[in-house]
Order: structure tokens, then C-alpha cells, then sequence
């Protein structure tokens, strides 16, 4: 069963926020050039490191502002609200959280989080089954990392994706093939590490 980050469970694993800055990430994982806390961006480092040669990782997202992902789920959870008018509040925040993640426990907010893909040696994006940030209902569910009916190449990817971030201490978001994250709340419960060691950043890092 996926649990989602709306979960009671999440929001119940305490904080011990171990201070780290927010770094950059070099121009080897992409022109997005995202923040994330230190100790996520040395294991992004040895995740590509343990990609084939010929292959990188492209990040194209790490650190959200608190506002930016207020305003994320306002748009998604009106898309939602359009498609299912009588929806009780309770049931669309479940649904919103499938795509993106209330604010109180949000990997990116606090830096603990990256959205990614495989990328040949020029930077071109590989297919991976769906683009990054195809909703559940742009895609079909093809969204979810375990998601029926992918392509014997694409999921190939998805599982390369899987032994190198996971053997880098990375946890997935089911729900979006794309999504990695390490030291936030999500991934402490999966992991059943005692506390998140990572909480909301809320100044925004200068350019």
C-alpha cells in the first residue's frame, strides 16, 4: 500500500533539524543549478557516480519556497475540484497529496527533496516512461515509479534510477517516478529513522 505524505504518520515523525546549509548543485546535474541541503547533494554525487558511463543525472528542481508550493497545490487541488465537484475536503487533500506534498511536511521546502531524470552525456533528457511532472491524470497513473503498462526500456531507467539513489540513501515517492528525497520527514518514516533531519526552510537562498 503507498503511503502518501498526507498521511497521519508523516506529519507524526518529529524534526531534529541538523542545521546543514542549503549548496548549489554544479552544471554536471543540469542548468537548473538547485538548492538542496549538503548531505543530500553528496549523495546525489555518489548516485552519479555510480551511473554507466555515458549517462548523468539532470536535476531539474530542488528547494521550493514555502510560497511556490502553496500556490502548486491550490492549482492542482482546483484541476482536481473541477474533475470531482462532490468530492468531500478531506478526500481531495488525500488526492492533492498524491502530486504534491502539504506544506508542513514538504521534502522540497525543506530542501531535502529533488525532482530528476536520466540524461544522455550531451544533457538530453531519456525517455522515462512519462515527462517529469505528469499528474496522475496526464499520465494515466504511468506517474507512479511502479506504474503498469511502462515500456521494458523506460522501466529499465526507472529501476537504474532506483539502484543508484536508493543505494545512495534515497527514498522515492511512489507516486512520481521522478521525485527523490533524503532527511525530510517522508523519508525518515520509510527508512525508520527516529527523526527528520531535515525541516522547512523559509528563507529563500540569494541567486
Amino acid at each position: 500500500m503507498t503511503i502518501l505524505l498526507s498521511d497521519p504518520r508523516v506529519s507524526a515523525v518529529p524534526v531534529r533539524d541538523a542545521g546543514e546549509a542549503l549548496v548549489r548543485l554544479d552544471a554536471d546535474f543540469g542548468p537548473a543549478r538547485a538548492w538542496v541541503r549538503r548531505g543530500l547533494g553528496e549523495r546525489l554525487a555518489t548516485a552519479r557516480d555510480a551511473l554507466p558511463a555515458g549517462l548523468r543525472l539532470l536535476v531539474v528542481e530542488g528547494h521550493r519556497p514555502v510560497r511556490q508550493q502553496r500556490a502548486i497545490i491550490s492549482a492542482y487541488a482546483a484541476q482536481l475540484r473541477l474533475l470531482h465537484p462532490e468530492l468531500p475536503a478531506a478526500e481531495l487533500h488525500r488526492l492533492t497529496s498524491r502530486f504534491v506534498s502539504p506544506v508542513e511536511v514538504a521534502p522540497h521546502v525543506a530542501a531535502a527533496a529533488v525532482d530528476l531524470t536520466l540524461a544522455d552525456a550531451e544533457g538530453a533528457e531519456l525517455d522515462m516512461g512519462t515527462p517529469i511532472d505528469a499528474t496522475p491524470e496526464q499520465s494515466g497513473g504511468a506517474c507512479y515509479f511502479d506504474a503498469e503498462g511502462v515500456d521494458a526500456d523506460a522501466r529499465a531507467r526507472r529501476e537504474l534510477l532506483a539502484k543508484v539513489l536508493g543505494g545512495a540513501g534515497l527514498v522515492n515517492y511512489p507516486t512520481e517516478w521522478w521525485h527523490w528525497s533524503y532527511g525530510d520527514r517522508y523519508w525518515a518514516l520509510m527508512t525508520g529513522a527516529p527523526a527528520a533531519l531535515y525541516g522547512p526552510v523559509l528563507t529563500e537562498p540569494e541567486a
